[in-house]
């Protein structure tokens, strides 16, 4: 599926400035310009700034990459955001998140086992995504395991990944056609 919303600009027709910012993208650990990146270049200062908190809250953060990437899921879902979904199953299961709790993410349900931390991230996200509030006891929980860097990087976590999932979903940035696609949202 092709989109002229915001569609990627040709690197040589980039002005200076979103050169500048292609060129940091391309050159720090993602190594390319996929996802949010060419919508995000029409606004170049937005765009670096952007970028620089994506690789932190992605790469450097206190969790442990499987807890990030869980989080990260369970914004794909809230937002439905389907390449965000694709882009980062793959990297959750390779984290070591169980794929039986992705699944039940994709399809709204409660993940039937949780390890403790697991179970700390999905209370915390879930109830932050759905209520924009967390409960004392979600607090509580992601603070005991990762004190307070960790609750503020996780709000940070779904918060970057929240502005990623509405520049996707309303830039309509294509997944692959092989792609295994988020189901639709279940009442409730």
């Amino acid at each position: 599926m092709m989109t002229d919303r915001l569609p990627p600009l040709p690197l040589e027709e980039l002005s200076p400035e979103q050169r500048r910012v292609a060129d940091a993208i391309l050159a720090g650990p993602r190594r390319g310009l996929r996802g949010p990146f060419q919508a995000w270049l029409y606004s170049p200062v937005l765009a670096d700034r952007l970028q620089k908190v994506g690789e932190y809250v992605r790469f450097d953060n206190v969790l442990p990459r499987r807890l990030s990437e869980f989080a990260i899921l369970i914004t794909a879902r809230h937002w439905t955001a389907q390449y965000e979904w694709y882009a980062h199953h793959k990297l959750a299961l390779a984290a070591g998140l169980d794929p039986a709790i992705a699944d039940a993410v994709a399809h709204d349900r409660v993940p039937e086992t949780l390890q403790p931390d697991e179970r700390a991230v999905y209370d915390f996200a879930t109830q932050l995504h759905r209520t924009g509030q967390v409960g004392d006891a979600a607090y509580a929980a992601v603070r005991a395991c990762f004190g307070e860097q960790g609750v503020v990087d996780l709000i940070g976590l779904c918060g970057y990944y929240t502005i990623v999932a509405m520049t996707l979903n309303v830039a309509q940035v294509p997944v692959p056609e092989d792609a295994v696609l988020l189901p639709p949202r279940t009442a409730g």
